[in-house]
């Protein structure tokens, strides 16, 4: 059975953000989604109206990945690198206020469960979910290049 380690990443979590906002009303973009920046290194907000979902999405392939992860390695993961003119770039974290906001929100969904001061892991249900999404996408990409196929 594939995993999410079998699928690229951007396939996945397209299909993971489309599954989040179609069929789980526990995770929905705040208010001030539609204004804020993901971090102190960006210039703009976002350009993607559905960018919260697919953070949300990245979010959750990246706790099954790397799990047990905490917020301050997530900011790290997320952040970038701050253009300040001719004076050298340094690397900053991304929005601590966004991870927290969408954990929450996976948290309420039944899809990450925090392990005891060790950060967040994948439920069994967001581990069902991803393997089953995971065998889907493989199955779509066999079709497009059968030499997949015996992997």
């Amino acid at each position: 059975m594939p995993t999410p380690y079998d699928v690229p990443p951007p396939a996945l979590i397209d299909r993971l953000a489309r599954y989040l906002r179609e069929e789980v009303d526990a995770i929905v973009p705040p208010t001030w989604a539609s204004f804020v920046k993901t971090g102190s290194h960006a210039r703009r907000p976002p350009q993607n109206p559905d960018w919260w979902f697919t953070r949300c999405a990245s979010l959750l392939r990246k706790i099954y990945v790397k799990g047990p992860i905490g917020i301050e390695r997530l900011r790290s993961e997320y952040g970038g690198r701050i253009d300040e003119g001719v004076r050298p770039e340094h690397a900053r974290k991304g929005g601590g206020a966004i991870i927290r906001k969408a954990l929450q929100q996976l948290q309420n969904a039944g899809l990450v469960e925090p392990l005891r001061n060790r950060g967040r892991v994948v439920t069994g249900e967001g581990r069902q979910l991803l393997d089953r999404l995971s065998t889907e996408i493989r199955k779509n990409l066999e079709k497009t290049q059968p030499e997949l196929g015996k992997y």
